[in-house]
C-alpha cells in the first residue's frame, strides 16, 4: 500500500487527511513509534472485550517527512483488510475507531471530512 493524503475506508463515515499542521513530537506524544525506515507507526488492537488481545488491528503509518501516511484495519494477523463497517455486530469496534482516531484529530494529526 502506497502513503497517501487523505485515505477513507470502505462503509465509513469520514474522510481522514494529515492534518497541515502536524508535528513529529506530536506523534511522538500520541504513542506512534519510529519504526526501521524513519517513519512513524501506531497499532491498536479494536476489541470488543476489553483485555481480549482479541480484534481487528488499526494501523497508522505516518511518512518521515510527514507528507503522507497509511491508514488499514485488517484481522489479527494483520495480513488481510478488514471492513469493520459493514456490520452491526461490529458496533462496538466501530465505536472504538472513532475513538481512537477523534483521539488523533484532536491533537491536530488528522483532519477529518
Amino acid at each position: 500500500m502506497a502513503f497517501v493524503t487523505e485515505k477513507h475506508l470502505d462503509d465509513s463515515q469520514y474522510t481522514y487527511k494529515l492534518s497541515p499542521s502536524i508535528k513529529k513530537y506530536t506523534l511522538m506524544d500520541t504513542t506512534f513509534i519510529k519504526n526501521k525506515l524513519g517513519n512513524y507507526e501506531l497499532t491498536r488492537i479494536l476489541e470488543n472485550v476489553p483485555n481480549s488481545g482479541d480484534g481487528p488491528i488499526l494501523k497508522i503509518i505516518v511518512k518521515s517527512d510527514l507528507s503522507g501516511f497509511k491508514l488499514s484495519v485488517t484481522d489479527k494477523s494483520g495480513l488481510k483488510n478488514m471492513n469493520i463497517f459493514n456490520s452491526a455486530d461490529n458496533k462496538m469496534i466501530q465505536e472504538k475507531f472513532y475513538f481512537q482516531m477523534n483521539a488523533l484529530v484532536d491533537r491536530g494529526i488528522f483532519v477529518k471530512a
